[in-house]
């Protein structure tokens, strides 16, 4: 193979990996941000909403000094949040549709859900 031929699948493969690089941005900043916070046992909002299809970060503040497990079995995810302190859920693109969450550690009050529209 000649240098020149070389050179040029070198220069579309570094293109190729800009152009790549660059999307990630796009696609991480497409995801729709929900604050939530959690104290005496409850989520606050209780109910939380988002689009249809569309990733979703959650961005949890623990306001209790004790940990808490954010966990839901529909949404396929489980975090423990130690006590006082922030954390950040990510959550796949879901379709339309109410999805239940709750703290493990209190499961029978402590509950909340996710209403994907």
């Amino acid at each position: 193979m000649s240098l020149s031929r070389t050179l040029s699948k070198a220069t579309l493969a570094a293109a190729a990996l800009v152009a790549i690089t660059a999307a990630v941005p796009a696609i991480a900043q497409s995801a729709t941000e929900i604050q939530l916070s959690y104290k005496d046992k409850k989520f606050d909002p209780a109910e939380i909403s988002a689009p249809a299809n569309t990733p979703i970060v959650i961005k949890l503040k623990n306001l209790d000094a004790k940990a808490m497990e954010f966990e839901s079995k529909t949404l396929k995810v489980e975090k423990v949040v130690a006590g006082s302190s922030d954390a950040t859920i990510n959550v796949r693109a879901q379709k339309p549709g109410r999805y239940e969450f709750f703290d493990e550690y209190n499961e029978k009050v402590a509950r909340g859900a996710l209403v994907v529209k």
